[in-house]
C-alpha cells in the first residue's frame, strides 16, 4: 500500500455517486426533523420544541444522536491508535465506558425531577444563580467545537485540496447554515442518518482488514510492541489523565441535553446502555482499523493513515461509502457542539427576556462558529491538545462540585461552588508554567486543578462554619 494518496484520482464515478448520495439524504432528514416541528405553540412550547425537541425523544432516536454527537474527532482517536495501539482504546474507550455506565446508574434518576433545560438551568436550580452563571462560561468553552472544526477541515482539505483554514471556514459555514434552521429536532434527524452510515463504515474497515491481512498474528508480526501496551509507553500516572477527562461524561451537557429532551427517565438511562455497546463496537473497529494501518503502511502520516488506508483497502463504492460515514462522524458531532454552544449563549449567558428567541439562538450559533474557527487556528490543528486543555479545565474545575450537588444535595451552597470553581481554574492556569521537570509535585495540570478546587471547596465550607460559630 502507498503511504499517500490524492483523493480524487483514487475515486471512481461511483464512489463519488455513492458519497453525494448520502450527503443528500442527510440534508432530507434535516428538512424532515424541521417539517416535523409544531406549527402551533406557545413562547414556552417553543423554547422546549427549538431546544429539546418538546422532551419528546424517543428511544431509537435518543441512541442515534447521542452515540453519533460522541465521535467528530475521528482523526484524532485514530491518530492515537496509530502510534499507540491499545492505548488508544484504553484511553479514548475504557474509561469513557466507566463513565457512561455511573451517569446511567446513578445521575440519571437525579437530573429528571428538576426539569432543567440546560446544564447551567440545572446548576442554578442545584446551588444558585452565580453558579449557573459561572458553569455557563465552563459549559461553552467546553462545547466550543474547536476540534471538530480542525477534523473538518482536514477531511475537505484532503478531499478537494486548498488552504486548510479556508477549509475549515467553508464546511463550517455549511453546517451552521442547516444547525441553526430545524431546532434539536433536525440535529437528531440529521444524526440518525450519520449513526447508520458511520458505523458501518469503520465496521467494512474492519471485516476487510481481517479478510485480507488476517488476525492478531499479522499484527503482533508488524506492529511494535508497545502498540499491546495498555499504557502505550506512557506510564499509569499520565494514562489516567484520560480517566479524569473521561469523568467530564458526568458533566457533560451533551449528555444532560439528551436526557433532558428524553421522553422517560427509563429512555435516557436505557439508551446510555445501548450507546456504551454500539461505543465499544466501534472503538474495537476504529483501533483495529488504525492498527493495520500501522502494520501496511508505517510510514504514512499518522493523522491521515486510517483514510488512506481504507480507500486502498475498499473495493469501488464502498470507498464512497466510507468517505460519506468519516463526513458523517464529524459532521454529527460539529453540528450538536454547535448547537448546544448556541444554546449556551442564547438562554443560559443572556438576560431572560432574550432566552430561547430564535434569533438570539442563531446569532450565538454564528458567535459560535467565529471563535470555533479562530481557537481551531490557534491550536495549530491539533485535535489531542484541544481535547486535553478544554478537558482538563472542565474536568478539574466542575466535576467535583456537581457531584458533590448530585450526591449530598444542600451540602454546598453557591458562594463554595463559585469558590471551588475559581480556584481550580487558576491552577489549571498557572500550573503549567510552575511545575518542575520531575518529583513528586511534577504532576499533570488536570491532578492539581481537581485538587485545588477541592481546596477551595473546602476552604469556602470552613469559612462558612467559622462564621456561623462567631
Amino acid at each position: 500500500m502507498k503511504a499517500s494518496i490524492h483523493l480524487p484520482d483514487i475515486l471512481s464515478t461511483l464512489d463519488w455517486a455513492v458519497f453525494i448520495g448520502v450527503l443528500i439524504l442527510t440534508f432530507l432528514s434535516v428538512l424532515y426533523g424541521h417539517q416535523k416541528k409544531a406549527k402551533q405553540q406557545t413562547e414556552s412550547e417553543s423554547v422546549l420544541d427549538l431546544l429539546l425537541m418538546g422532551r419528546q425523544l424517543t428511544l431509537p432516536l435518543f441512541v442515534a444522536t447521542l452515540v453519533a454527537t460522541w465521535y467528530g474527532g475521528i482523526f484524532g482517536v485514530t491518530r492515537i491508535a496509530f502510534e499507540k495501539g491499545l492505548y488508544n482504546f484504553v484511553t479514548q474507550g475504557l474509561f469513557w465506558y466507566i463513565s457512561y455506565l455511573l451517569f446511567a446508574l446513578f445521575l440519571v434518576k437525579r437530573i429528571a425531577p428538576y426539569k432543567a433545560v440546560t446544564l447551567p438551568d440545572l446548576i442554578g436550580k442545584m446551588f444558585g444563580p452565580n453558579s449557573a452563571r459561572l458553569s455557563a462560561v465552563f459549559n461553552f468553552f467546553n462545547v466550543l467545537p474547536i476540534a471538530y472544526t480542525i477534523s473538518l477541515g482536514l477531511f475537505t482539505q484532503m478531499l478537494f485540496g486548498g488552504n486548510l483554514f479556508l477549509n475549515m471556514l467553508l464546511g463550517l459555514i455549511l453546517v451552521m447554515l442547516y444547525s441553526s434552521w430545524g431546532g434539536l429536532r433536525a440535529v437528531v434527524y440529521s444524526d440518525l442518518i450519520q449513526f447508520f452510515v458511520m458505523c458501518s463504515s469503520v465496521l467494512f474497515v474492519f471485516v476487510f482488514s481481517l479478510m485480507q491481512f488476517g488476525g492478531i498474528d499479522y499484527l503482533t508480526m508488524n506492529l511494535p510492541a508497545a502498540h499491546f501496551e495498555l499504557t502505550g509507553g506512557e506510564g499509569w500516572l499520565a494514562t489516567f489523565v484520560w480517566g479524569f477527562i473521561a469523568l467530564a461524561t458526568l458533566v457533560d451537557p451533551n449528555f444532560y441535553q439528551r436526557c433532558f429532551a428524553a421522553d422517560q427517565e427509563r429512555t435516557a438511562r436505557r439508551g446510555i446502555y445501548l450507546s456504551t455497546i454500539v461505543w465499544l463496537c466501534f472503538d474495537i473497529c476504529t483501533t483495529a482499523g488504525a492498527m493495520y494501518a500501522r502494520a501496511a503502511i508505517p510510514e504514512a502520516e499518522s493523522a491521515q493513515a486510517y483514510l488512506i488506508y481504507a480507500l486502498q483497502l475498499l473495493p469501488n463504492g464502498l470507498r464512497g461509502f466510507f468517505l460519506a460515514g468519516i463526513l458523517a462522524t464529524i459532521l454529527s458531532t460539529l453540528d450538536s457542539y454547535l448547537f448546544l454552544a448556541g444554546t449556551t449563549l442564547s438562554y443560559d449567558l443572556v438576560p431572560k427576556k432574550w432566552r430561547g428567541n430564535i434569533r438570539v439562538h442563531h446569532l450565538g450559533i454564528l458567535l459560535v462558529g467565529i471563535l470555533s474557527l479562530f481557537f481551531a487556528y490557534v491550536f495549530e490543528a491539533n485535535i489531542k491538545t484541544v481535547w486535553k486543555v478544554l478537558g482538563s479545565y472542565f474536568a478539574a474545575c466542575l466535576l467535583l462540585p456537581v457531584l458533590t450537588g448530585h450526591l449530598k444535595p444542600g451540602f454546598l451552597r453557591d458562594r463554595d461552588f463559585v469558590t471551588g470553581s475559581l480556584t481550580g481554574v487558576v491552577a489549571v492556569s498557572l500550573w503549567p508554567f510552575l511545575k518542575p521537570e520531575n518529583g513528586l509535585w511534577a504532576l499533570d495540570t488536570l491532578y492539581i486543578g481537581a485538587l485545588s478546587t477541592l481546596l477551595g471547596l473546602l476552604t469556602s465550607r470552613f469559612i462558612l462554619f467559622r462564621t456561623r460559630l462567631a
